[in-house]
């Protein structure tokens, strides 16, 4: 089962009712004693100081310190004429120069805001330990809880505020992030995540230099397929696998979002994770919170590997996935094999290849919807979400009770969010869609509009899209989301002239709304946030989706680098893989069966092509990979992940490695991308063993004879450390993958 109650209760509720009483003309008292707060977990360490005028300063995130005192004989040593340390929630006003992470025009008009500590209180529950310091304005009943949830053995710290309103009258939210740390080294080296459609989570660094670097989005849908909300920063030095002090962060959001890393005066580095502000201006009545998405941190002095680690722990344990626990089948999608041009026969056809090749689980794509507009194409049918009779006059039923009479799972495609213009829907209800208000062109994408999630009319039919669906067969184990476009002419109809600004918080919490009902009434589906690929791969959305369509680009070379930036900060069990047809329907480029596995196989495995264009000896060689894999699985997605060779560095090649947490079984893959010359090899640490214990190396998926003269044979972890395993990897793509278990 799902842990529900845990979802639920971590889910970003955008407005709450205010705990403090409506109208209250004062602000809270101030406490400006001097103190020290410690959010710890087992290996690092955030202190905040309250400073002899009540702010609340941030002094240090890092390892831990055994004894902070010190941070507060600094505290009576600030400079008093300006700010030299940055407050722990920076606010417009005051002596405060740097950039706001909160931007409020108060009741009266007034623009500042100067917070000041009133109380804090620590709650402790198992793993978790929760800190809540209480802070108000110095002038108005204005309030800001900054909530500090530390993550004990997975050395991570999520942190979000809570603002809220108790002046006679409304206040404008211009900048609400979520939160701000800070950061102080002689240099600093920022990698951040992103790229295109189809080239998701490339990897690009850059030193930054006095000023503002922002990472941002405004496409509101698929918003993180260009830039994804996360980064990692070294202090010092260049990025490193292994060494170096490394400040790793992501934001659970699923729309607009804002990362903002700025070198001040004082070659302090202060970075801002939150809500975009841009265009979205957000009106808090008296009386209400606004509650802000997390930010989930981590600090590492081992390098990216470690931060990595501890992300994937945390979101595999914590919540940060909806259900980690529950690994998601390999499975044949539809899309690629057939895409609109099926019926019942080529379906059972296609499951039967299926259950001949040992996946578990049938996906129908998209397709099997619409009868006054058949949708055959892209041109028409979304929102029409009733079986199409002609393609399937037997219902969803009948395809997916024969799935499961074969022995497998079977799941179906939606795309709930969007509608065609060629539409019943449209025709009904063209009030829903988002920018009729405006009165200009809607324009389109993929022949699509998009619906006004922040009205709940439409919030309902969304629901009602999804639960319809899943009422056409108790057989449905699995729902694949679509999201096909971005916002585009923003306006509701549903919201008035003054409120316009909100749409963009809105529409993220209309569809966490939805996303909550539906987890109350189906909290054992799996669901995938497909989103174009890459467009909903973040911690927002995976809160309550199993797994992410990692990119609509299935080709193997590119998954290569795809998966390598995603796995720095979201874990293998999330990362959904397929091995597709050749050449391949994005690149055209043509890569053998075997490299396409290798790849496809580290992480969650699947495949998208035609069984019936395979050879007998291509699904000869398919059966046993996945046979392999599913004995393979527990280690892959549960394993530490160790990055052993970048493709990004030079020699053309890429390796990685999971290891079990008891260090008994590894699993290693490596892969040639490019001629590297007849002589040479690739040389690989296999870091993440244990020294003192022999390990078994077997190579799997060998299609002719073993590469590795060491096949079979029984070597030291101290021996794999330190010298390593040297791979005649010359040829573009080969590649190879290796079982290692630990032997008495």
């Amino acid at each position: 089962m799902k842990k529900l109650t845990s979802i639920i209760a971590a889910m970003v509720l955008t407005v709450a009712p205010a705990a403090a009483k409506k109208g209250d003309p004062k602000p809270l008292p101030a406490d400006p004693t001097p103190r020290i707060i410690e959010i710890e977990t087992a290996n690092t360490a955030m202190i905040l100081t309250v400073d002899k005028d009540g702010s609340l300063m941030f002094d240090y995130y890092g390892k831990k310190i055994d004894d902070p005192a010190p941070f507060l004989q600094k505290n009576s040593y600030r400079r008093v004429d300006f700010c030299t340390d940055p407050a722990a929630y920076i606010t417009q006003g005051g002596r405060e120069q740097r950039q706001a992470s909160l931007a409020v025009t108060h009741c009266d008009g007034d623009l500042n805001t100067q917070l000041r500590y009133v109380s804090h209180e620590v709650e402790k529950a198992g793993n978790r330990t929760v800190t809540t310091i209480q802070l108000s304005d110095a002038v108005k009943p204005f309030d800001v809880k900054l909530v500090y949830e530390a993550c004990t053995g997975q050395d991570v710290i999520v942190v979000h505020s809570e603002i809220t309103n108790r002046e006679n009258g409304d206040v404008r939210l211009r900048n609400y992030f979520s939160a701000n740390i800070s950061a102080q080294a002689d240099r600093y080296y920022l990698t951040q995540f992103g790229g295109a459609w189809a080239r998701e989570m490339g990897m690009q660094e850059s030193e930054l230099t006095r000023g503002i670097k922002t990472i941002s989005s405004q496409k509101q849908v698929r918003a993180v397929q260009l830039e994804n909300p996360s980064f990692m920063l070294s202090l010092d030095h260049p990025l490193d696998e292994n060494s170096g002090n490394v400040i790793a962060g992501a934001l659970a959001w699923t729309g607009n979002f804002d990362l903002s890393f700025e070198v001040d005066d004082f070659d302090i580095l202060i970075m801002r994770a939150g809500i975009n502000p841009y265009s979205a201006e957000y009106t808090l009545r008296t009386g209400e919170t606004m509650v802000t998405p997390d930010v989930i941190l981590t600090f590492s002095d081992s390098g990216a590997g470690e931060a990595s680690r501890n992300l994937h722990d945390w979101a595999r344990e914590c919540g940060g996935v909806y259900d980690a626990e529950e690994v998601c089948p390999t499975l044949l999608n539809s899309w690629e094999g057939a895409y609109f041009d099926f019926d019942t026969e080529l379906l059972k056809h296609m499951i039967d290849d299926t259950a001949d090749m040992g996946l578990e689980m049938f996906v129908l794509d998209d397709g099997w919807f619409g009868n006054e507009f058949p949708r055959n194409n892209t041109k028409q049918g979304l929102g029409d979400w009733q079986v199409n009779r002609a393609k399937l006059p037997g219902g969803i039923d009948e395809i997916a009770s024969y799935a499961v009479s074969k022995g497998l799972k079977f799941g179906i495609w939606i795309e709930p969010e969007m509608v065609s213009p060629r539409s019943e829907l449209a025709r009904k209800h063209p009030d829903w869609v988002v920018g009729y208000n405006t009165g200009r062109e809607l324009t389109t994408t993929r022949n699509q509009w998009l619906l006004d999630l922040s009205n709940p009319d439409v919030q309902d039919f969304v629901f009602e899209v999804f639960d319809n669906t899943m009422k056409m067969s108790p057989h449905i184990s699995y729902i694949k989301w679509d999201a096909n476009r971005h916002v585009e002419n923003a306006g509701s109809a549903h919201l008035d002239r003054e409120t316009q600004s909100m749409f963009w918080v809105k529409y993220t919490q209309g569809l966490y709304n939805v996303y909550k009902r539906i987890r109350e009434a189906y909290p054992d589906v799996i669901i995938q946030a497909c989103a174009s690929g890459g467009g909903r791969v973040e911690y927002g959305a995976l809160k309550y989706n199993d797994e992410a369509w990692t990119s609509d680009n299935t080709d193997a070379r590119s998954r290569i680098f795809i998966q390598y930036g995603t796995s720095h900060i979201y874990p293998s069990v999330v990362m959904g893989s397929h091995v597709s047809a050749v050449p391949n329907h994005q690149t055209e480029g043509i890569t053998p069966l075997k490299f396409r596995f290798d790849v496809a196989m580290s992480g969650r495995l699947g495949m998208e092509l035609q069984p019936k264009n395979l050879t007998d000896d291509e699904k000869a060689f398919a059966r046993k990979a996945i046979a392999t894999y599913k004995q393979l699985r527990p280690t892959i997605m549960y394993g530490d992940l160790y990055r052993l060779h970048s493709p990004y560095e030079k020699g053309n090649y890429a390796s990685l490695m999971y290891v079990e947490k008891d260090k008994s079984k590894a699993v290693l893959f490596a892969y040639c991308f490019e001629y590297r010359g007849r002589d040479t090899v690739c040389r690989l640490k296999l870091t993440g063993l244990d020294p003192g214990r022999k390990y078994r190396l077997t190579e799997v998926n060998v299609e002719k004879k073993p590469i590795f003269w060491g096949e079979g044979m029984t070597f030291s972890g101290e021996f794999l450390t330190n010298e390593g395993v040297n791979l005649p990897l010359t040829k573009r793509y080969s590649s190879a993958v290796f079982v290692l278990e630990a032997v008495e």
